[in-house]
């Protein structure tokens, strides 16, 4: 089993920084992949980034790629996502999640691949 708790959204203005973290515990870190989703306001959740169990693999959604950098420190248990430049258009609830299977190189995007969730952080980006 796994515990998530995300951390350090808020309320920044459009072409700006934030740093989400999420802190795991329970299983072994380094032995999951992890993941970022986010639920606009009226929308389905979607995939945003998601890191191998080593961090040597990930992947991005296009609206993220060369703006959000996804990366995990197994020593300290947490997985962060730097997100520069943001637009109005990254407002939304951010979760980490994590999937348990057994790939160590697998970088999971569909919702449905993975088995735990925090409890999401809130993005706002006014233009």
């Amino acid at each position: 089993q796994v515990q998530l708790v995300e951390s350090g959204g808020g309320l920044v203005q459009a072409g700006g920084s934030l740093r989400l973290s999420c802190a795991a515990s329970g299983r072994t870190f380094s032995t999951y992949a992890l993941g970022w989703f986010r639920q606009p306001p009226g929308k389905d959740r979607e995939f945003v980034a998601a890191i191998s169990w080593t961090g040597d693999s990930t992947y991005y959604a296009d609206s993220v790629k060369g703006r959000f950098t996804i990366s995990r420190d197994n020593a300290k248990n947490t997985m962060y996502l730097q997100m520069n430049s943001l637009k109005p258009e990254d407002t939304a609830v951010y979760y980490c999640a994590a999937d348990l299977g057994l790939v160590v190189t697998t970088v999971p995007a569909g919702v449905y691949e993975y088995d735990y969730w925090g409890q999401g952080t809130q993005v706002t980006v006014s233009s």
